[in-house]
């Protein structure tokens, strides 16, 4: 019996998992891929690493993290153990299972694009082959894995949950976050069938500490989107708060510190000069657009995204008002904007609010400089061009601004000499409340 059941399709790469035999090949090695390959390297199994760029290939297998939470000795360590990168992408055949971590932005309209895992199904369609695991990880509107994904499986002339096992388990990174590593973070998943959830569960258990199965792929897609949306409303709340309170010329981080005393029914979030990183920012509106499919509007998501979105241009007005207040004009004043990564102590500057400010200061022709230890050089984007290098923090260049934003809240800054040597400082963060001074904030 037990000869019969592992000759098939599902026992032959159940039992691949269980002796760590199965090649795991990851599609995408950036902010979610390399991460997911170190945990699965560290459990054992063979890794390959795909990606378009050659620069990252290069980097990944002379063992140079691009990645600042990563370090090269985590690289190294499952390099010992078979990692390879490559931008071959007929060796996906080799792999056993396989799992899509590409981008998936929106497009100019604010909908969904998703050539990136489009893109990788067209390359990698022709290599699929019977016994293979294709799990989904990107971002994505509820149904994709079934309509866009499966199609491609059932092309190659497979059979979703038969001899081929589909599943969608989303990315939960949180880039700096020392608490917490791939490994730790429980892995939320979801399968076509009982056999896709069934080879899912023992894949992703090998190397996370704990996979919490539901019923579809469908509702793991739904699931994601309500983690970020639920935070994308509050602190569109907050932002909000933030906005009346300095209109009655209150400090809203007291508030918020005071409410959160209560030991029961109150978490705190609390307002910045926006919203960043991949997720936030873009996540809600997959599923806006997908809503009105079925005829419903979202506004909660809407109105938060709207009071986010406002943010930048709140904190623009702050600084003209602050500088007119001294008799200084916003246009060709010397603006130097502290952090333009979208979170504290990463180098990651996707979706970054301070992007944003920037592109509105250098609208008003601002003179404007930007500083932050973890951005050397302002990186190739998309969408933003600033032909800038991060500034040295000197009690000189300090004094020599006009103003100074404080923008994200880096642990490597001086604070002390910048509160110091600032003619004007604005503090987006609340950083200086926290440190017992204060100043204009935004």
């Amino acid at each position: 019996m037990s000869k019969r059941v592992n000759s098939t399709p599902l026992g032959t790469i159940l039992s691949k998992i269980t002796h760590k035999k199965a090649v795991v090949g990851i599609i995408g090695m950036g902010y979610v891929g390399i991460p997911l390959a170190v945990a699965v390297g560290r459990a054992g199994y063979p890794v390959i690493g795909f990606d378009v760029l050659d620069d990252r290939i290069k980097q990944l297998n002379t063992c140079q993290s691009p990645i600042g939470h990563i370090p090269n000795s985590a690289l190294e360590e499952i390099t010992k153990t078979g990692f390879e990168a490559t931008s071959d992408f007929s060796r996906t055949r080799e792999c056993d299972a396989l799992i899509i971590c590409v981008p998936t932005p929106l497009d100019k309209k604010r909908e969904p694009d998703l050539s990136f895992i489009t893109s990788t199904m067209d390359t990698i369609g022709p290599h699929l082959r019977a016994g293979q695991i294709l799990a989904l990880e990107s971002t994505t509107w509820p149904g994709t894995t079934d309509e866009i994904l499966k199609p491609y499986v059932e092309r190659a002339g497979l059979t979703v949950g038969t001899d081929f096992f589909l599943v969608y388990s989303p990315e939960r990174e949180d880039p700096g976050n020392v608490d917490f590593s791939t490994h730790t973070i429980p892995k939320v998943l979801g399968g076509d069938t009982q056999a896709c959830r069934d080879v899912g569960v023992a894949l992703y258990s090998a190397f996370i500490a704990k996979v919490v199965p539901v019923s579809s792929t469908k509702a793991a897609e739904m699931t994601k989107l309500l983690e970020n949306i639920q935070r994308a409303v509050n602190i569109g709340l907050m932002n909000e708060m933030k906005v009346v309170a300095d209109a009655m010329d209150l400090d809203i981080h007291e508030v918020i510190d005071a409410a959160a005393t209560k030991p029961f029914g109150f978490v705190p979030y609390y307002p910045g000069p926006g919203i960043g990183g991949h997720c936030i920012p873009i996540d809600p509106f997959y599923l806006t657009w997908k809503a009105r499919e079925f005829g419903l509007h979202t506004r909660f998501i809407e109105l938060a995204g709207e009071i986010n979105a406002s943010m930048p241009s709140y904190v623009v007005n702050k600084l003209i008002r602050a500088l007119s207040e001294r008799g200084k004009a916003l246009n060709g004043a010397k603006v130097l904007v502290l952090g333009i990564a979208y979170k504290r102590d990463i180098e990651d500057v996707r979706e970054s609010p301070s992007v944003l400010i920037m592109e509105l200061l250098r609208d008003w022709r601002v003179d404007l400089s930007y500083s932050d230890p973890h951005v050397p050089v302002f990186p190739v984007m998309r969408e933003h061009q600033f032909d800038l290098s991060s500034t040295l923090l000197t009690p000189e260049t300090l004094a020599e601004q006009d103003a100074v934003l404080l923008l994200t809240d880096h642990t490597g800054f001086d604070y002390d000499m910048i509160a110091e040597h600032a003619p004007l400082l604005i503090d987006t963060r609340g950083v200086y409340r926290r440190r017992g001074r204060s100043f204009p904030t935004a």
